[in-house]
């Protein structure tokens, strides 16, 4: 049941990277805890502070240009991005060449 003066419509969420906007089960969540420990979030459910990209081509340039740290309000190196990439491929089944 929706909230009274509310239409219905799902909220959108957008890519950090390329600014595309769909629904929030289109999109791969990141997350950074209490702790300030950023991880993938295949739920979508987690607690804390999140940041979505629309694939795995848009997390290698998140990485590239600082966004998912500028997003999440963290320091993380590269070998952070490398361990939430793998964790991407290794929860999603995702091959290092597939977009989606």
């Amino acid at each position: 049941m929706n909230a009274p003066g509310t239409t219905g419509l799902k909220r959108q969420r957008s890519c950090i990277v390329c600014g595309a906007k769909n629904d929030k089960v289109s999109f791969y969540r990141f997350v950074r805890d209490g702790d300030g420990n950023v991880h993938f979030d295949p739920t979508g459910r987690k607690p804390g502070r999140g940041a979505y990209v629309c694939s795995a081509a848009c997390l290698e340039k998140a990485a590239s240009a600082g966004k998912l740290e500028r997003a999440l309000r963290t320091k993380m190196d590269r070998e952070e991005y490398r361990r939430l990439a793998d964790e991407l491929i290794r929860t999603m089944g995702l091959d290092a060449g597939d977009e989606e």
